[in-house]
């Protein structure tokens, strides 16, 4: 049953001293959200307002006419009687309401508006009323969706920063909360039409199935308890399995290609799911991929090489600077002048020690570090010969992410003096009538 008590108990499982923290509501006006805010509002009062700091917001969609203007206003009533910060957010012609999609719309509208209040006024927690009706429907949606476990498991009662306590109550034990205590609410008729899936599940599929049962919702709630764990359980041998896959787990992820394509199509699923490669048709793909193939999902490039399966997250791939001022001019009052590469600030540790010896004379300053273009070629030392920078990278086997991390050495002709950190360009090396030396070096610890 609902009460203030089980209410209240319900944050403690969520949360650790609830009392303390502070939040902002999600409040639309409908009897489930306008009896969590008097809830929250009577936990307040009994902590003669030292505790249970809430804000609450609203979003008035304009969709249905002077129906939405009364939503609001009930909303806004409350807040005003009781001294609670109110937040209103009004649909306006700018928002470009789609002709399709309109719930997923309002859904982003509302997430991104809360988020806005959330950092600015610094409330640590989104609340919002869902109930067990609710997570009845989600059920089912997903059920018709085969959407797995996880979906089955339904609204989770937290998810990070946004809690959900009444999700373990009924609609009707709220219907009855709000008639005990008087509650003010309006009815969203446009619940009752048949337009969306949901409301058609809501209207017409649980009704019946209510009717089979006079204990249907309880053990819907012991089922979904379940389910819950049982996904808890096999998160957790996931990150198991993948932990032991995992190869290289720093600036990026590597796993072991060939360790993973022994595991079950479900277990390879999941794995790389979590990385946003969530088409169960192009899993089979990837592990059928040539070397060096690349797929790309919206956060991260998965890299196949060889017997390895490399991450790299598309934002800090992004981010790698392409050009490097190393050295402006050299100073022939002195015979040698020693750079060390390992002392330079924004680029990647390279781990491979070198020494190259340059003739200063041959050199044209300013010299740079920049990434690979396409034509560049060399004299590599060791070798007879021109050589175009992507043959010798094919040659040395590198994969596409060690080709992102080499540098090419430039001077101001654009000409290549060198590949960081595997060849020098033997035209522009020190000999024995050379006077004046630069000496390009790196010093590393842990070479690979």
């Amino acid at each position: 049953m609902l009460k203030k008590l089980s209410f209240r108990n319900q944050l403690e499982n969520l949360i650790h001293q609830p009392e303390k923290q502070t939040y902002l509501l999600a409040v639309s006006g409908g009897a489930d959200s306008m009896v969590l805010a008097s809830l929250f509002q009577g936990l307040r009062i009994d902590s003669q307002g030292a505790e249970y700091d809430f804000q609450i917001a609203h979003i008035n969609y304009k969709l249905r006419s002077k129906d939405s203007d009364l939503d609001q206003k009930v909303v806004q009533d409350f807040c005003e009687k009781n001294h609670i910060k109110f937040h209103l957010y009004e649909v306006s012609g700018k928002d470009q309401k789609p002709k399709n999609s309109i719930q997923l719309w309002a859904r982003e509208l509302r997430y991104r508006f809360f988020k806005e209040i959330q950092q600015k006024e610094k409330l640590k927690y989104l609340v919002t009323a869902h109930h067990l009706n609710d997570q009845l429907e989600t059920f089912l949606i997903n059920l018709s969706k085969a959407s797995g476990i996880k979906g089955l498991s339904g609204i989770p009662s937290r998810d990070h920063h946004i809690l959900r306590p009444l999700l373990s109550f009924s609609k009707e034990e709220i219907y009855q909360f709000a008639g005990e205590h008087g509650i003010e609410f309006r009815e969203d008729l446009s619940n009752k039409k048949n337009d969306y899936l949901r409301n058609k599940i809501r209207n017409e599929i649980v009704p019946k199935l209510l009717e089979t049962n006079d204990h249907f919702l309880d053990n819907f709630k012991k089922s979904s308890s379940y389910l819950n764990q049982t996904k808890d359980f096999v998160q957790k041998q996931i990150q198991y399995i993948e932990n032991n896959l995992t190869v290289f787990n720093q600036s990026h992820k590597i796993l072991s290609k060939e360790k993973l394509d022994q595991e079950s199509d479900f277990v390879k699923f999941e794995i790389l799911k979590k990385y946003g490669f969530n088409q169960e048709e192009e899993i089979p793909k990837i592990f059928k991929a040539g070397n060096n193939s690349s797929f790309f999902s919206k956060e991260y490039r998965l890299i196949v090489n060889r017997n390895e399966l490399i991450l790299v997250d598309r934002a800090q791939d992004q981010e790698t600077q392409t050009e490097i001022l190393l050295m402006d001019h050299f100073d022939f009052s002195e015979h040698q002048i020693n750079m060390n590469i390992g002392t330079i600030e924004n680029i990647e540790e390279i781990n491979k020690s070198f020494e190259w010896y340059f003739d200063a004379k041959k050199l044209h300053f300013p010299l740079y570090l920049r990434k690979q273009q396409d034509g560049d070629e060399f004299y590599p030392s060791g070798f007879s010969g021109k050589k175009k920078v992507s043959k010798f990278f094919r040659d040395e086997k590198l994969s596409i992410l060690a080709k992102q991390k080499i540098w090419i050495l430039t001077d101001s002709h654009n000409s290549v003096l060198g590949v960081l950190p595997l060849r020098q360009d033997k035209r522009y090396a020190r000999n024995e009538k050379t006077k004046w030396s630069l000496k390009i070096f790196n010093e590393t610890k842990n070479e690979i």
